[in-house]
Order: C-alpha cells, then structure tokens, then sequence
C-alpha cells in the first residue's frame, strides 16, 4: 500500500503492519523562506503539516544530510524570519502546530533550543469565528525585520503591528486594512461542523515590507485585494490598490525596487476563485499609478512571488504553480525558467548574493548556484561572450567526502558513517551524472565560469587560466581526448557552464603500461593525489573560439570562517608545489626503471655459465634497478587497495604527506614539514642512485651490446 500525506509518501509492505519513512524523499511543502547570513548560508521555510527547517546551502561530506538540518521553531503555517546580525534568533508564524492561541508566532533561540511564544494577542481561537476574534491572522501571517533597525521586527494580520523588544510588547501601528467584509469571516466549516482551526481566515494581510531605502516607510498588501503604504511609521496608511487589481486577489507578495525607491512591484492570484490569469503589476511613481507587467506572461499561469535582483536592474523573477519564470526586461517579456527545476508550485524566492532560493510546495528547495550569466544577459548584447566569473571561496571538504560513491550504482553513504542514497550514472555525453536521492547537493566546488557561444561556432573551445602575473596555471580545451569527458569544456549553441576546480595540474603519473602483470583487482583504482590549489588572490580566465579571444578577472577569497593568513596559504602552497614534484620525479624515475629493466630482459637470454657474459651484466643490474624500485614503490602490490601486507614505497610516504599539508586550509605543521623535507631528500637520493648506475653499469652492458654485435659483424 502507498499512503500520501503532506510529507511525502510512505509504504507498506505487510498491510499497513509496518510503513516506510517520509525521511527519505525531498517532498517538504514550503510555504515563505529566508536566508541568513552564515557563510554557507543557511535556508530557512515553514513546512506544511511538519516543523520550521533550516537546512545549509553545503555541507563539509559534499553533500547535504538530515542530520545537517535544524528544527527553529514547530512551524508548519506561516512567514519565518532570521534576525540579521544574530542566526541563531529565528520567528516563525505557527498556528496548527503550537500552542499560544491565536496567531501562534514563535521566537526560537538555537544556543538554547528554547521557544518562547511572543504572539500579538494570545487569546483562545479554536471553535471561534474569525469575526468574533479581536485580532484575524492568516495560516501564512507575515513577519519581517526592519532593514534599518535591527531591533524592530513587524508583523501583521488585520492591522500592522511593531515590536522593539523582541515580541515582548507589541504595538498595533495601522487600522485594518483589509475590506473587513463580516460575511467573509464566519466559521471555516460553515454552519454545520463550525470547525475553526485557524487555518481559514479572512481579511488580513498576506505580505509587509518595509522601505530598504526609505526609513519609516512600510507597504502592506491583503488577501482581499488590498495594497496599502505608510511613510510616516504607521501615524498614517494610504490606499494604492491598483485600478486593475481584480477583486478579492491574493495579493501574496509586495517587492520594493532595490535600485529605485519608488519603483514597486505586485505579484497576485485569484486561483482560489477559479481565476488562474497571472496578475503582475509595476508603479515606477511610488505607488500613485500601477501598470500591468504581465507581457507575453503565460496566460494560464498564477503568479504567486516576484523577486527583483539586486545587482542588474531590469532583472526580475517570478514563482508560479509549476515553476520560476524570469525577465531581462523589466517585464516586458518573460521566459520559463529550466535547468532541472521539476514542475512544482513555487510559494517564495529569495536571491543570496548570486543564488536564487526557491521554496517549493512538494519537492523542498531548490537553489540555482550561480545567476551571473542572467545578469549578464540583462544589456541585451548578442553573440559568443564570455562572463565575468562571480567571487569565488576556496571550500574545503570533509578529506572523506563522497568517498564511498561508486563510478555507477547506488552508494548508501557519502563517507564511512555518513548514511546517503546517491546514484551514478554515466550521461550520453561522457560524463557523469548524480541522483541525489534522500540528501541535497551541494554547490560546485571551484569557480564556475559561464560563456555563451553563437550559433555558428562549432569549435574547438579552449579555457586557460592565469595568476594575477599571467603566470599560466591550467587549461581545457574541448577536442583534447585525452581529458575526462568532465574537464572539457563544452560546445553548446547558448549558455555553457564550466566549473574549474582551482588546482594547477598533478604530477606525472606512474605508466601503467610498464607495471608487471597482476590479477585484475576487484576493488576500484585509488583517487589521484590532491593537486596543488590556488591561494586567495586575482585570477583570468581566457576563452579562445579559433582566433578570437576573450578575458574576464574573478576572485578566489578564502572561507570567512577562517583565521588563516596570506602567509599560511602561501607556506601550505609551496611545500604542497614541491612534494607534488617530487612525486612526480619519483613516478617519472619508476617510469624510467621500468623502462630500463624492459630492456635488459630482452639481454638476459645468454649464456649463464660465462660469468662476463652480457646477459649475466644485464641481469645483474636489472637486479640492482628492482632494488631502487622497491624503495621508491610498493613492488609487490597486487591493486591500490592491496596496502598492508608490505612496507610503503617512499610515493606513498609523499602522498600521505600531500594529505597531511592539504586537508585544511592552513599552514603545514612544522612535524609535517621536517618529514616532507627528509623524504624528498630522501627521494633526490635515490634518484641520484639510479643517474649514476646509469651512467656507469647501465652504460657498461651498453658498450658490451655494442662490442659484442661489432664482433659478430666483423665474424660475418
């Protein structure tokens, strides 16, 4: 049996005995959210029939776990709004899921984990009429911080009230400001069951929000139709419903300009009313005159949030009941928003520095990492472009994340210990491609770096990237076979996406070709060494499209959690460049051993009771050559994973040190650096072992080859 609720869906298999859990789907209906300002930034949504949910836009395992959540507050209906300067303070509406009376609204303290409940007017509610109440409050009542002040929160359901005690006192600052029509404020159930449990109220405010450029100036908007204005703290409320507002709408979200204090915006539905028109509205005159922005809008689609973007005017979002649709016009045309968002009804959005956040009603959120190339797209230039890459922070993992992920199939853990469903599979491009099936994904790890191709390139594209001294650091070209399909950048008509991962390259690699044969393994071939990262600093990316060629600068700064200086970057930085080549002499001097020892099986083939013989010679140093392999390589090592029944080689010394030094950002410890120091020593004088037997007993079976086929010529 499979049973629906309004956390997901759960089922039995043994008649209903026994049922699955909710907790391993993403099917949170949202209702309003907010962001904070921790670095990552956390999301924060009441949840329908479920509690408030604060959930990090990342996550150390590399991916984003229940157990990385927080519970501020039992939630369920209502707004939620984080304190600006302190994230561990958080309100949340919660009528149906509290206890208080009416218009539930909870102050969560998370150093505590404590509640308190600081409603407007906590009297009884259940079984009472809204009519018959002294105050109405909406399921979703709004709640908002002043931007000015960050000691005043306001809230609303009829009227408008402010608080500058943190909810222990309350004044109302507005009349009601809804139409107050009584026959719309009876009992829920009617006149039959008389049910009232809040969820059912009329005639109050769906969306508050005060002026970020104007002090003391507050809009309010109803769920009747209503929007009205005060400039002047609440002493006075104007009327500035637009003309073409139809009646009764949902007016469900007021967005003020973040470039022009009277530029307003309106986003309203009547789909309660069998109307599901979108009704999206502008005034540029500060409310005195409104007109409609619904352009080519889809005309079956409601419009229940408008967002505008704070850094490129004319940039402008909208959520709807199956999805996000944005303008690069100001509203004079709008396009459907892809990318992989599933068609769901999208109840808010919120922009965080460059991500779009939206909470969805059935499938959680859902975060577009990177806007950039939107902004971008805003001047209305045409052509293949290359954009300005957005800031990007040096992240670093947990050293166990995805560990446990396999190259296809499902891994039922991120990291020994750390339970998560992900499943791999290989795309038809090449690449490799990840479900996330009860955990979240995390953003990019690196810079992501967007350009825009005509229709009539065909390629090649080529990336390179370059230190603020144009020193070159790494580059991808997309017709270069020999990368992974991942790292070459693609050659799309329209917007690409290439995400660089901040390293410079590895060292040279040990030439499977050359190892003796062994029994195929069963476990999968080790991970390739960390390579070295870019400290903080100014980079360039060059785009080059045949001879044209194009260049944008971005930053890497370092994790703002972080203490960690210039200096410790620039330390952890240089010993992790010389361990990285001294790997790669090392693989490169097992190369040439190798190599050698090929050759001289090919001269062991001799008389053996002639002790001068050259197979005698050729043997005798192949020996010596296995001996200076075996110090710097595990020689009898059956599969990267075969590491415990034989002594290290002096390369696993110097990955377990590449490690060591790169698994934080922070400077090497001077234990770390002593061992890095002698076991690169350690390995310049192996390697000077090998160049002088080379020079002389290689050499020597050498001239013996030489001498002994001239002897046979001048025998012929």
């Amino acid at each position: 049996m499979i049973e629906g609720n309004d956390g997901g869906a759960c089922v039995s298999c043994n008649g209903g005995q026994t049922w699955s859990s909710i907790y391993n789907q993403p099917t949170a209906q949202f209702y309003r959210i907010d962001t904070d300002n921790q670095y990552p930034y956390r999301v924060y949504a009441t949840q329908q029939d479920n509690t408030t949910i604060s959930v990090p836009s990342a996550a150390a395992w590399g991916a984003i776990t229940l157990g990385d959540c927080t519970y501020p507050g039992t939630g369920e209906s209502g707004f939620v709004a984080v304190h600006p300067e302190d994230p561990n303070i958080v309100y949340c509406g919660a009528i149906g899921s509290s206890p208080g009376g009416a218009g539930a609204l909870q102050r969560y303290d998370h150093r505590t984990g404590q509640i308190q409940l600081v409603n407007i007017w906590p009297e009884a509610s259940l079984g009472i009429a809204p009519k018959d109440m002294r105050y109405r409050f909406a399921w979703t009542f709004p709640i908002v911080f002043s931007p000015h002040d960050s000691g005043i929160v306001y809230a609303a359901g009829n009227h408008v009230f402010r608080s500058r005690d943190e909810g222990m006192s309350w004044e109302e600052i507005s009349p009601d400001l809804s139409l107050n029509d009584i026959s719309r404020q009876g009992s829920s159930g009617g006149d039959i069951t008389h049910e009232n449990a809040g969820a059912e109220v009329h005639a109050t405010c769906a969306s508050l929000v005060p002026s970020p450029h104007r002090r003391g100036e507050l809009w309010a908007s109803t769920d009747d139709g209503l929007v009205h204005v005060t400039r002047d703290d609440g002493k006075s409320w104007e009327n500035v419903t637009p003309a073409g507002m139809p009646e009764l709408a949902y007016v469900g979200c007021i967005e003020i300009s973040p470039h022009d204090a009277d530029t307003i915006y309106l986003a309203a539905t009547r789909y309660k009313l069998a109307d599901y028109k979108p009704y999206l509205f502008q005034s540029t005159d500060g409310g005195r005159t409104f007109q409609s922005i619904n352009g080519d809008f889809p005309g079956g689609e409601i419009t229940r949030v408008v967002h505008a973007d704070p850094a490129r005017r004319g940039l402008l979002f909208v959520g709807t009941e199956t999805g996000v649709y944005y303008s690069l016009n100001d509203g004079q045309s709008w396009m459907r928003m892809r990318g992989g968002l599933p068609v769901v009804p999208v109840y808010d959005l919120k922009i965080k520095g460059t991500d779009l956040v939206a909470g969805t009603h059935g499938r959680s959120f859902w975060i577009l990492d990177d806007i950039t190339p939107l902004r971008g797209l805003v001047d209305g230039s045409h052509g293949s472009r290359l954009f300005e890459p957005r800031t990007t922070v040096r992240t670093k993992l947990h050293f166990g994340a995805l560990r446990s992920l396999r190259p296809s199939g499902v891994a039922h853990a991120l990291a020994p210990g750390v339970g998560a469903g992900i499943r791999t599979f290989r795309k038809p491009d090449g690449t490799s491609g990840r479900e996330y099936l009860d955990v979240g994904e995390n953003p990019p790890n690196g810079a992501i770096v967007h350009y825009w191709l005509d229709e009539s390139v065909s390629g090649p594209v080529s990336l390179a990237f370059y230190d603020h001294s144009g020193t070159a650091i790494a580059s991808f070209c997309s017709d270069d076979s020999s990368l992974p399909a991942a790292r070459r950048p693609s050659v799309r008509p329209g917007l690409n996406r290439f995400v660089w991962d901040l390293r410079y390259p590895g060292p040279e690699a040990l030439d499977i070709s050359l190892a003796p044969p062994r029994n195929k393994p069963l476990a999968e071939r080790a991970d390739s060494p960390a390579e070295p990262t870019v400290v903080p600093g100014q980079y360039r990316v060059e785009m080059s499209l045949g001879s044209q060629t194009m260049t944008a600068e971005f930053r890497v700064v370092k994790d703002p959690r972080l203490s960690t200086t210039p200096e410790d970057y620039s330390q952890q930085f240089e010993l992790v460049q010389e361990l990285t080549a001294s790997l790669g002499k090392l693989n490169a001097t097992v190369n040439r051993i190798r190599r050698l020892k090929h050759r001289l099986s090919v001269l062991t083939g001799g008389s053996e009771d002639d002790k001068h013989d050259v197979a005698t010679k050729a043997k005798a140093v192949a020996e010596k050559l296995t001996a200076l392999e075996a110090i710097l390589v595990d020689i009898h090592r059956e599969s990267d994973r075969d590491v415990l029944r034989n002594p290290a080689g002096l390369n696993d010394t110097l990955l377990a040190l590449i490690s060591t030094v790169s698994v934080s950002d922070a400077a090497p410890t001077k234990s770390a650096a002593a061992v890095a120091r002698e076991t690169m020593a350690r390995v310049d004088g192996e390697i000077g072992k090998l160049e002088r037997l080379a020079a002389t007993e290689v050499a020597a079976v050498n001239r013996s080859v030489i001498e002994r086929e001239v002897a046979a010529a001048s025998d012929a």
